[in-house]
């Protein structure tokens, strides 16, 4: 065993002193090498940040937008179910079923077509985002 080992520290002494005796223009060559993949990959490590900054930024936008949607519905609803109350009296608190599912469905209408619109927003921002990258890249 330790003659195995001697053997392959000699093979590793033959490959250092290989490196040594290269001459200096391929020593600088694989230092270019180097340079230009470490340079490579701080790009791509500083777009992916780019982006992850961009997705979060839009995450909280988006959350704020559907928490602020959802608090205008349910004003809507109350407001709906205030006006209804008011219209029947207060002797009567039953709610016509029949209007209410009407409303309802009239705002989710809106709300689909809000988030129609946003996903398209979206879409389009990340396309926006993709052509702006092929040109830097180019």
């Amino acid at each position: 065993e330790v003659q195995k080992l001697n053997q392959q520290l000699e093979e590793k002494n033959g490959e250092i002193q290989q490196m040594i005796n290269q001459p200096p223009y391929e020593k600088e060559r694989e230092i270019l090498r180097l340079q230009k993949t470490l340079a490579e990959r701080e790009k791509a490590q500083a777009t992916s940040d780019v982006l992850c900054r961009s997705l979060t930024d839009e995450t909280h936008q988006l959350q704020r937008k559907l928490a602020s949607t959802a608090e205008m519905c349910q004003h809507l609803a109350k407001c709906l179910e205030d006006k209804q109350r008011k219209e029947k009296g207060n002797s009567d608190d039953q709610i016509p079923t029949e209007r209410s599912d009407q409303v309802f469905l009239q705002l989710l209408c809106l709300l689909d077509n809000e988030t129609s619109l946003q996903a398209l927003i979206c879409n389009l921002q990340e396309e926006n985002r993709m052509l702006k990258q092929k040109v830097a890249h180019v």
